[in-house]
C-alpha cells in the first residue's frame, strides 16, 4: 500500500496544482461508486490585458503595421518592439491594439509591467515567468527555481498555442529573452524607451517607432478630452496647449484634466499659466521631451490642495507597485476615508491611474517626479515616520491574515501601531487570501525597502510573520527573498537567535521546494547556533524540523533520532506543545514498521492536543492512531479514529485536513475489505487536494485509488491511476512515493498481460529501493523481486 506518499511538506502541506486529467465520481448500474477519466481539465484562459484607453486618437499607421506583422505569427514567433520616449503613449498604443486583436489569440493574453524605468527594482524575467506560469495553472512547487528551467517550462506550455504576450516597460533585452515562446502561433509585444537593438539584431524583433503626436492629432486628442467640459475652446489655444505639452499624450491628458477642472477660466489664461510654469524649468531645459512633461506635472501639482500634494509626495516613496486607501491612510497617519478622498483627487487630476476598485498606481514618470518632490520638500524625519507607519501597518495586517490562513502559528509580540491606525481583521479565509494575493509583491518590496534603510527589526519581524503564508502557498521567490533579508538583518543586529530562526525558515523553503540537501544544511546551521547560545526551546524546534525533512525524504531511522531528541528537550522544558508533537516520533516508528510502539505516543499526543485545544493536532493524532491500528490489523478501531478526525476537519471547515485524512479513511475501508466504498473518500481526497493545488497529495490519492481498483479486479482502470501517480511523483522527485507507485503500476500491468512494460517499471523501482535500508523498503523490495521472478512448476499460483 502507498502508505506515505501523501506526506508532502512539514511546513504547509504543500499546495500544488496542475492541469492533469480530471477524476470524476459516478455511479454504475450496480449502485457502486467508481471513477472515470473526463479528458483534460480545461486550463484557465488568462485574460490579463489592462483596460482599454479612453480618448485614443489616430496612430493608425502604427496600428496597421502591428496588424500586418501579427499575420506572420501563424508561421513563426513574432516579436514587436514599440519604442519611443517617455510619455509618448507606447502602453496606450500596445493596449489598444492588443484589445483589437485579442480574439486572434484564443489561448490567452498575458501581461506584465516589467517596470524597467521605475525608481524601484525592475521585474526580472524569473519573477515574470513565475507570474505567467501560475496564471497558466502551474502549481508553485512545479515552478522551478532556475531561470532557464522556468523559461523552458513556459515554452512547453505555449507550444502549439496562440498567445499574445504584452511586456510593458522593458529596459533591456535580458528582461525579455527568457519570456519568448519557442514555437509559432504566439506574438510578443514589447514597449520600451530603448530601441532594444540587441533584440532586433539577435532575435529578429520588428521595431515600431512611436514619435510624439503630430500637432493636429495632439489638438484632436485635447478636443476629445475636453469636449464635455469645454466644448467651445479656440482651436489656436488648443494647439498652443499641445505645443507646451510637447505633443506627448501623457502630458496632454494631465493638462486636459487641469483644464476640465476649471471650465470657466479661458483656455488662453491656462496656456499662459503653463507657459509661466515652463519658464521655471528654463535653467534645466534640454531637448528632452521629458522636460515638457515635468512642466505639466509641476503645473498640476502646484494646483493641488496641501493635503493632496503631501500625499502625492509621500506616494513617491511608496515601496510597492499599487496601493489602496487603507495602506495610504497608514502612510499619511490619517483615516481611510481621508485617504480615499485624496486618492480620488489625485486620480481626478490624472496624477494617479485607478487600476481596480480602490486600487491605484503611478505612471513611472509621475512616480519619479513625486519621489523628487518628496526629497525636496519633506523633512527627512517626516518621510521616515511615514514609512515606519506603513511598515507597522503591513506587519500587523499580515499577522492578522496569517492568524486566519495558518491558525496554528504561534502568536508573537509586535511593536504597537502608532495612533488611531487600525489594521484590518479578516472575517474568513477568503478575505485573508484576497488581501495577501493583492499585496504579495508589495510586501516583498517593503521588506527590500526596509533592508535598504537597515530597519532591521522590522525586516526580521515582517519576514518571520510572512514565512507561514509563503510556505502555505508555495511562493518560493518571495519566501527566499524575505528570509534572506531577515538573515542579513539578524546578522547586522548581532542576534544569533534571530539568525537561527531565519536560517531555519530559509532551510524549510529549500526543503519544500525540493532542494533537500541545501535545506537540511541550513537547518543544521540553525541547530548549531541554538545549541551554542543555549536556546533549548529553539533547539527543540530545529531538531524537530530536521526530523521532518528527513522523514519527508523517507529516512525514518535518522528522523526518529531527531524526533526523540526533540522529545527529550520538550520533557526537560515541560513544554506541553512540544510534547504533544510526539506524533512525529510515532510517524517515524510507523515508517519503521513499529506501529505498536507508536500507539501510546499517539494516545499521549491526543490527550495533549485536547488539553491545549489544538484542533489540527488532535485530528492528526487521530489520523495517526487510525494508521497504526490499521497496520496492527484492527481496522474497525481504525475506522472510529479516522471518522473522529474527519468530524474535526468538517466542523472547522478545513479542506486541507479533510483531504489528508480522507486518504486514510479510504485505506481503512480497503482494509475492511470494502474497496468499492473506499472510492468515495479517495475521490474526495483527490478533488480537495486539486482545489488546494497539491499535486503530490492528489497523486497519492489517485495511486491509492488504483490499489482499490485492483482489489475490485478492474486492473485496466487501475493502470491509468498508477500511471498518473508515477508521472507526478517522478516530476516532483518524490523518490519513495515513486518506487511505491511503480510497484503498483507493474502489478496492474502484469495482470493485464503487459509483462514487458511491467519489467521496465520493476527495474526502476528496484533501483530506487536499493538506496533505502528500512523495513518498509526491504519489504517492498522483496515484493518487487518476487514479481520479477517468473513462476516455475513448483511455484504455487494465487
Amino acid at each position: 500500500m502507498n502508505e506515505h506518499a501523501a506526506r508532502a511538506g512539514d511546513e504547509s502541506r504543500n499546495e500544488l496544482s496542475g492541469s492533469a486529467d480530471d477524476v470524476v465520481l459516478a455511479r454504475d448500474v450496480s449502485g457502486g461508486v467508481h471513477f472515470h477519466r473526463a479528458g483534460r481539465t480545461p486550463t484557465p484562459v488568462p485574460r490579463q490585458l489592462p483596460a482599454d484607453v479612453r480618448g485614443f486618437v489616430n496612430r493608425s499607421e502604427a496600428l496597421d503595421l502591428l496588424t500586418q506583422l501579427s499575420a506572420e505569427a501563424a508561421r513563426r514567433v513574432v516579436v514587436c518592439v514599440v519604442a519611443g520616449t517617455a510619455g509618448v503613449g507606447k502602453t496606450s498604443l500596445a493596449v489598444r491594439w492588443s484589445h483589437q486583436v485579442a480574439d486572434d489569440f484564443p489561448d490567452g493574453q498575458l501581461y506584465v509591467n516589467l517596470r524597467g524605468y521605475d525608481a524601484g527594482p525592475p521585474v526580472g524575467p524569473a519573477e515574470a515567468l513565475d507570474r505567467f506560469l501560475r496564471a497558466l495553472a502551474v502549481p508553485g512547487n512545479r515552478v522551478p527555481a532556475d531561470l532557464d528551467a522556468r523559461s523552458a517550462l513556459f515554452r512547453s506550455f505555449l507550444a502549439g498555442k496562440r498567445f499574445l504576450i504584452l511586456l510593458d516597460n522593458a529596459a533591456t533585452p535580458g528582461q525579455i529573452r527568457p519570456l519568448l515562446p519557442g514555437t509559432a502561433g504566439c506574438l510578443v509585444l514589447v514597449t520600451s524607451r530603448s530601441t532594444l537593438a540587441g533584440l532586433v539584431s539577435r532575435d529578429g524583433a520588428h521595431r515600431v517607432r512611436l514619435d510624439v503626436l503630430p500637432l493636429d492629432e495632439a489638438t484632436a486628442l485635447l478636443r476629445e478630452l475636453l469636449a464635455e467640459h469645454r466644448p467651445h475652446d479656440d482651436e489656436g489655444d488648443l494647439a498652443e496647449l499641445a505645443r507646451l505639452c510637447a505633443r506627448l499624450p501623457l502630458a496632454l491628458r494631465i493638462a486636459a484634466e487641469r483644464a476640465a477642472g476649471r471650465p470657466r477660466t479661458p483656455l488662453r489664461d491656462l496656456v499662459d499659466e503653463l507657459r509661466d510654469e515652463s519658464s521655471l524649468w528654463d535653467a534645466l531645459a534640454s531637448d528632452d521631451d521629458s522636460d515638457a512633461v515635468r512642466t505639466v506635472f509641476a503645473w498640476s501639482y502646484r494646483a493641488l490642495s496641501q493635503p493632496a500634494s503631501r500625499l502625492f509626495r509621500l506616494l513617491g516613496l511608496y515601496p510597492g507597485e499599487d496601493f489602496g486607501p487603507h495602506a495610504v491612510a497608514a502612510l499619511l497617519g490619517d483615516t481611510a476615508a481621508t485617504a480615499r478622498r485624496l486618492l480620488d483627487d489625485l486620480a481626478g487630476a490624472h496624477l494617479l491611474e485607478p487600476t481596480a476598485p480602490d486600487r491605484y498606481e503611478f505612471h513611472d514618470l509621475l512616480r519619479l517626479y513625486a519621489h523628487d518632490q518628496a526629497r525636496a520638500e519633506e523633512p527627512p524625519g517626516s518621510t521616515t515616520e511615514a514609512l515606519d507607519r506603513l511598515a507597522l501597518w503591513y506587519l500587523h495586517t499580515a499577522a492578522n491574515a496569517v492568524r486566519v490562513l495558518a491558525p496554528e502559528t504561534a502568536e508573537r509580540e509586535l511593536p504597537a501601531l502608532p495612533g488611531p491606525l487600525p489594521a484590518p481583521v479578516f472575517p474568513d479565509h477568503e478575505q485573508a487570501v484576497l488581501w495577501y494575493e493583492r499585496e504579495r509583491r508589495n510586501l516583498t518590496f517593503l521588506v527590500r525597502s526596509l533592508q535598504r534603510r537597515e530597519a532591521d527589526d522590522l525586516v526580521w519581524l515582517l519576514a518571520d510573520v510572512l514565512r507561514k503564508v509563503h510556505a502555505r502557498y508555495n511562493h518560493f521567490d518571495d519566501w527566499t527573498a524575505t528570509a534572506t533579508a531577515a538573515l542579513s538583518a539578524a546578522r547586522r543586529l548581532g542576534d544569533p537567535g534571530r539568525e537561527a530562526t531565519a536560517l531555519e525558515s530559509l532551510g524549510k523553503a529549500h526543503v519544500q521546494h525540493g532542494d533537500r540537501r541545501q535545506g537540511v544544511e541550513l537547518q543544521k546551521r540553525a541547530l548549531t547556533i541554538r545549541r551554542e547560545i543555549g536556546d533549548r526551546r529553539g533547539e527543540a524546534v530545529s531538531t524537530n524540523a530536521l526530523g521532518l525533512a528527513l522523514l519527508r525524504d523517507h529516512q525514518p531511522r535518522a528522523a526518529l533520532d531527531f524526533f526523540q531528541r526533540a522529545g527529550e528537550i520538550a520533557a526537560e522544558l515541560n513544554d506541553d506543545y512540544r510534547l504533544a508533537v510526539s506524533t512525529n516520533t510515532a510517524n517515524a516508528l510507523i515508517d519503521l514498521d513499529r506501529p505498536s510502539e507508536a500507539v501510546p505516543l499517539l494516545t499521549a499526543a491526543l490527550d495533549g492536543y485536547r488539553r491545549l485545544s489544538i484542533a489540527g493536532g488532535e485530528g492528526d493524532a487521530l489520523r495517526g492512531l487510525s494508521h497504526a491500528h490499521r497496520l496492527l490489523g484492527d481496522a474497525a478501531r481504525a475506522r472510529e479514529f479516522i471518522q473522529d478526525a474527519l468530524t474535526i476537519a468538517r466542523d472547522h471547515r478545513n479542506p486541507a485536513w479533510e483531504a489528508f485524512w480522507s486518504l486514510e479513511e479510504g485505506r481503512v475501508l480497503v482494509a475492511l475489505d470494502t474497496p468499492a466504498q473506499a472510492l468515495a473518500p479517495y475521490q474526495r481526497a483527490a478533488s480537495l487536494q486539486r482545489r488546494l493545488d497539491d499535486r503530490v497529495r492528489e497523486a497519492a490519492a489517485l495511486d491509492a485509488t488504483g490499489e482499490a481498483y485492483q482489489a475490485l479486479g478492474r486492473h485496466e482502470d487501475a493502470t491509468e491511476f498508477h500511471r498518473y501517480a508515477v508521472d507526478t511523483f517522478r516530476r516532483f522527485n518524490e523518490r519513495w512515493a515513486l518506487a511505491v507507485a511503480l510497484h503498483n503500476l507493474a502489478t496492474a500491468l502484469l495482470t493485464t498481460g503487459d509483462s514487458q512494460a511491467a519489467a521496465t517499471h520493476l527495474d526502476e523501482a528496484a533501483a530506487l529501493l536499493a538506496t533505502y535500508d528500512d523495513p518498509a523498503a526491504r519489504h517492498l523490495h522483496a515484493k518487487v523481486e518476487a514479481l520479477h521472478r517468473p513462476p516455475t512448476d513448483d511455484t504455487p499460483t494465487t
